[in-house]
């Protein structure tokens, strides 16, 4: 059965950080734009800031339609889902508002603190989600599942490329989205034309 959740409370923040793969679905204002939905990982790559107020970190990939959708003007709809793979069946969503936090913005140091030291090559910005709905359901067709490990191939490659590997990064290969919406470049502030 599901519910509505008032907010995150210390037992769910704990489930929440332990889990070992989250969803993260965006859509771009038009209706003909493409809905994103991506996989999420790595220990120690989101956490809960608040009972209504999540982040997770967000690494140089080959897609950058989460960040576009949230910079868009007037959009910043998000969603985050997790599921229980192995114990008690649940799922758990978070809806809510997404704001992307460049490594350049004067927030980035302060929030990046709240995740350790670890995997520190690579990002291009922390993802904040201020929820406006929280809630839980079944998950009682979600298959069990056993948890080997992390993927190290990200980590590896990134640290391996190197920081100076990413300085044009934003502006060549996360510039824009699949359909054109400009992402990372700094030219692509809400209300201000790419």
């Amino acid at each position: 059965m599901s519910s509505v959740l008032s907010a995150i409370d210390d037992k769910l923040a704990a489930w929440m950080e332990a889990q070992p793969v989250f969803f993260v679905a965006t859509a771009p204002l038009s209706g003909s734009g493409h809905v994103n939905v991506s996989p999420k990982g790595m220990a120690g790559t989101f956490r809960v800031l608040g009972p209504h107020r999540v982040a997770y970190l967000d690494f140089h990939a080959s897609g950058v339609e989460t960040v576009a959708h949230l910079r868009e003007p007037g959009n910043g709809r998000i969603c985050v889902m997790f599921c229980a793979f192995d114990g008690r069946p649940q799922v758990v969503r978070i809806h809510g508002r997404g704001t992307v936090v460049r490594k350049d913005d004067p927030e980035f140091a302060e929030l990046r603190r709240a995740f350790g030291k670890d995997r520190v090559v690579g990002q291009r910005a922390i993802i904040v989600i201020d929820a406006d709905r929280l809630s839980d359901a079944c998950g009682w067709a979600v298959p069990e599942m056993d948890f080997v490990a992390d993927r190290t191939i990200l980590d590896l490659h990134q640290e391996k490329k190197g920081a100076a590997a990413y300085v044009d990064y934003d502006e060549t290969k996360n510039a824009r989205s699949i359909d054109g919406l400009p992402a990372m470049t700094r030219h692509a502030e809400p209300g201000q034309p790419a």
